[in-house]
């Protein structure tokens, strides 16, 4: 039973993310080339993610809008496995510390911030061949990669850039890694015992009822969404940036250029480009990952332990 149980929060919450990553794929799809549209369309107006999707499946038909999805799902079974079963894991054992009693929210914090720094250090390539094979097809024809899979962008990505360069975006993928764990895994921690208090939720067996956790997991969607989105934008860019032809320069030095030439060109609202697609994704993408993770859990361990 000890591994079994030691494993539960990650095989739950793989399993989860992967599944909720399937669900919300398009969404995100147009939140990346929202996020792009802005440096590789300087000066006009970015649409909306829905008139994105809507070009896109008329350009180039309807799986189109599914590009990517395989490393969404590799993404999510590396980073997102990671992220969830560190974050119940570490807090569990501040609740040991904390004599069983529930841990505070700078706790919740501290968690949070600690299992999302982490798993991105272990998740980052992934990001780079997912944000790769879903901006590939903005470019124009003649400058397109045509990447295949996850696999084909891994291996085309390391031979023709250097290993280095799945490592793009990294710092500002670890602060958007920690702010949207606080934002969606604190949060719903605290919004959900703040919920079932207004809601006088007695929490039969320890479980919240299913109108404490909608209510929680809608909040934890936004926060999630608002804490992470401007560092979302920046590891976009930089993992997306290539040299320029003709002078053979990186558009971006790294996130202290990057958010210094968006702040620029693009304003205080540059950093909350693709707002409306981000959460969008981020509030039901929260909202699947934390109500079925619960339900997830309760399966594995009835099948493992009864």
């Amino acid at each position: 039973m000890g591994f079994t149980k030691t494993v539960e929060p990650f095989v739950c919450g793989g399993t989860a993310a992967s599944f909720a990553s399937c669900v919300i794929h398009p969404i995100d799809l147009a939140k990346v080339r929202m996020q792009l549209y802005g440096q590789m369309n300087p000066g006009k107006a970015i649409p909306s993610f829905p008139t994105l999707l809507k070009n896109m499946i008329a350009k180039d038909g309807v799986m189109s809008i599914y590009m990517g999805v395989d490393a969404a799902v590799t993404r999510q079974l590396s980073y997102g496995t990671a992220r969830l079963g560190l974050h119940r894991t570490f807090s569990d054992m501040l609740q040991k510390a904390n004599g069983g009693e529930p841990i505070s929210f700078a706790q919740k914090t501290l968690s949070g911030m600690a299992s999302g720094a982490i798993a991105v250090c272990i998740g980052t390539p992934v990001d780079v061949a997912l944000v790769r094979l879903q901006a590939d097809s903005m470019a124009e024809v003649a400058d397109r990669k045509n990447y295949k899979n996850v696999v084909n962008t891994f291996v085309r990505v390391t031979t023709e850039e250097g290993v280095g360069a799945l490592y793009k975006g990294m710092i500002p993928n670890i602060l958007r890694g920690m702010a949207m764990n606080v934002g969606m895994l604190a949060c719903y921690d605290q919004a959900k015992e703040v919920s079932g208090n207004l809601l006088g939720d007695p929490f039969e067996d320890g479980q919240p009822r299913l109108t404490t956790k909608l209510a929680s997991s809608a909040i934890a969607g936004f926060t999630a969404a608002l804490f992470s989105i401007p560092f979302d934008l920046m590891k976009s860019r930089l993992m997306n940036m290539r040299k320029d032809p003709i002078t053979g320069k990186m558009p971006y030095t790294g996130i202290v250029d990057c958010a210094s030439q968006i702040l620029k060109k693009e304003g205080p609202k540059g950093f909350f480009n693709g707002f409306s697609a981000y959460y969008g994704r981020c509030a039901p993408h929260a909202m699947i990952i934390l109500l079925s993770t619960e339900y997830i859990t309760a399966a594995y361990q009835k099948m493992m332990y009864e």
